[in-house]
């Protein structure tokens, strides 16, 4: 007799082994209809695998956040089977559920577009067909003969590199197709049900590896109702006209050359943009106490050695040779915020610093990886270095959350919209564990603290400390990373950073790690689509355009930039011999804010018109008050000014 845990607390007893389909049906007839897989003392597991002792658990549905991923994994195996089905020559490798979908990779097969119908026509036949998917496990030597007997060397290779411990493996069927797979998975393929698509075909190598096998990639997505599949695609549409690379050319801001692959030049507006975003990130860290350095771009090996990267990120960073010295173009700002600390001797009454720099750095990354702005090789993050004691670790953390969340608040983020991860020790880190025990508990503690949930991301963190990773929603829902805070005594050691204590002694410092932006780039690309490009107005990189009616209004047009100018506000003037009507049709696609129009009566009158961008509405005021009410709506938020 077995124990079974309820999620409300409440007990079941069965006799051994019962399996979650089993569990499900004792609940009600409904659950059990609905169920998609189990959680078994908080492991994941397919509905028929036995449970052999005493257990909490709980019955995924597709409510449940987990049950996407299953349903959207065993989509890509019907997929390959399908595929092979239709295709005997082709074979499959490997297919994970990814964010927002699956694929599946092939090998033997070259596939186009227009072929996708009939393989989404197959797959249909197979969930029609409802095929039980069946879990059974082989010792290694049993796997690799059944995939060998079925030419499947991709599959035996997966085999013959599991580590030496691994004794038994997986194996999934369903009707003729086998696959090699660790799952879990729904319990049949009809259960899979119809809201599925496949999406596109790319060239990919086997295990990513550019010297391997060339395979065919199949992408699809998949979702528990044809609403919600639906809606994704319609979310897809939306995302297309924000895409930033489309606006940046419609708003001339930025635009990417083959020249310079993964980095951006900035046109006048776009320059605008990215020089209000630092300069408002300057004022609100200038008020918290924050000091700005610049450090080299370019700094010898040894001192990369010493922080690690040279070890942990070589394979990432930029290298050159200098008079037979080897140099590297910074991919991180820390190692030159340490050296600048490490000048002269620090106090505990020193204590805390913070270093701000807005650091361009440097980093490798594949051409196909590339992305506008989200993905690129050179980018500018807003770093701050914070030096504490360890009694004021606590604190400090808390002050730089709090930092955090005032600031995607300033950007109409609200809390119910960001989600902070604690990303823990990796495999791969230098340190103790004594060390990252008492960093992960602090960054831990000061959430509690402060009441603000969090989500566990194990073995994320960087290879020299934890970290709080910072993610947020945009209008279309989707989520994206920008800030972090991490938590290191490493480069401390490493470096020879210390202070002198309150008993005379030497002490080493925390270093917290900041940038609240991430880099200026991707978060300029991911604001310019959350908002569709229309920027707020003291954002926005040219706030008012004013246009004339005729030319006798030119003269009256420039006294009207002059002052707005002098005001501090940002002002272009279109004074070209085109029509009235089609300025404002382009100035609006390029997202300005207001457009001010003048006239006869307006230049008597020493008054402009006013059209606000995604209104139709037109008011007529003084010049001298629309200044004064310009002046106050473009203020940063959350900085004071005097009037």
């Amino acid at each position: 007799m077995i124990e079974i845990v309820l999620p409300d607390g409440a007990k079941m007893d069965f006799e051994a082994p019962v399996n979650g389909l089993q569990i499900a049906e004792k609940i009600s007839v409904n659950l059990a209809k609905a169920a998609v897989a189990i959680k078994v003392n908080e492991t994941v597991q397919d509905l028929t695998t036995p449970i052999t002792t005493n257990a909490t658990i709980s019955i995924l549905t597709s409510k449940t956040p987990e049950a996407l991923e299953i349903l959207r994994h065993t989509t890509a195996h019907i997929l390959a089977q399908a595929v092979e089905a239709l295709y005997p020559s082709a074979k499959a490798t490997i297919g994970p559920s990814i964010d927002n979908g699956f694929y599946y990779d092939f090998f033997g097969i070259i596939l186009k577009e227009e072929d996708l119908p009939k393989i989404e026509a197959k797959m249909a036949e197979i969930v029609a067909a409802d095929l039980p998917i069946v879990r059974s496990m082989a010792t290694r030597d049993e796997a690799k003969k059944i995939f060998k007997a079925r030419g499947e060397d991709f599959k035996v290779e997966l085999i013959e590199d599991l580590p030496e411990d691994v004794k038994e493996v997986s194996i999934y069927t369903q009707g003729d197709y086998v696959e090699l797979c660790r799952g879990p998975h729904m319990p049949s393929t009809g259960r899979v049900g119809t809201a599925f698509k496949l999406t596109k075909v790319a060239a990919s190598y086997w295990r990513g590896d550019s010297t391997k096998a060339s395979l065919q990639r199949v992408y699809g997505t998949a979702f528990f109702s044809d609403k919600e599949l639906k809606d994704y695609f319609t979310m897809l549409e939306e995302a297309e006209k924000r895409d930033h690379r489309k606006l940046g050319k419609e708003m001339d801001l930025w635009h990417f050359e083959e020249y310079a692959p993964g980095d951006v030049f900035w046109h006048p507006r776009g320059w605008t943009l990215f020089r209000t975003l630092q300069d408002y990130m300057r004022k609100r860290q200038g008020r918290e106490g924050y000091v700005e350095i610049n450090t080299p771009q370019i700094m010898n090996r040894i001192l990369w050695e010493t922080s690690g990267h040279w070890k942990w990120y070589k394979e990432n960073m930029f290298t050159t040779t200098i008079e037979e010295k080897e140099f590297a173009i910074k991919p991180m700002n820390c190692p030159g915020g340490v050296l600048v600390f490490k000048q002269g001797i620090k106090s505990y009454r020193d204590l805390p610093q913070y270093i701000a720099e807005f650091g361009k750095v440097h980093r490798y990354e594949a051409s196909g990886a590339l992305h506008g702005l989200l993905r690129v090789r050179a980018f500018t993050q807003d770093d701050a270095h914070i030096f504490c004691t360890p009694e004021q670790f606590l604190e400090e953390c808390q002050k730089v959350v709090k930092l955090m969340l005032d600031v995607y608040k300033d950007f109409g983020f609200g809390l119910d919209q960001v989600k902070i991860k604690l990303s823990t020790r990796p495999n791969e880190r230098i340190g103790t564990d004594e060390i990252w025990d008492f960093l992960e508990k602090g960054l831990a503690e000061a959430l509690e603290k402060m009441n603000y949930p969090y989500e566990i991301n194990p073995g994320d963190g960087a290879f020299y400390g934890p970290k709080l990773d910072f993610k947020f929603y945009d209008a279309l829902g989707r989520e994206w990373q920008c800030g972090t805070l991490q938590a290191d005594l490493n480069l401390p050691e490493r470096f020879d950073v210390t202070y002198i204590g309150e008993d005379g002694e030497k002490h080493r410092p925390i270093m917290l790690h900041r940038a609240l932006f991430g880099a200026l780039e991707r978060f300029t690309a991911v604001y310019t689509e959350h908002t569709a490009g229309h920027f707020p107005f003291w954002l926005a990189p040219t706030q008012v355009m004013i246009i004339p009616i005729t030319n006798a209004q030119d003269e009256y047009v420039k006294e009207i930039a002059n002052k707005m100018t002098v005001a501090g506000l940002r002002v272009e003037t279109d004074l070209r011999n085109e029509k009235v009507g089609y300025k404002i049709r382009e100035h609006s696609l390029a997202k300005i804010p207001v457009i001010l129009v003048v006239g006869a009566k307006e230049a008597a009158d020493q008054t402009v018109t006013i059209r606000r961008l995604g209104s139709e509405k037109q008011e007529i005021k003084p010049l001298a008050d629309v200044i004064k009410d310009f002046k106050i709506e473009a203020r940063y938020p959350s900085i004071e000014y005097e009037d």
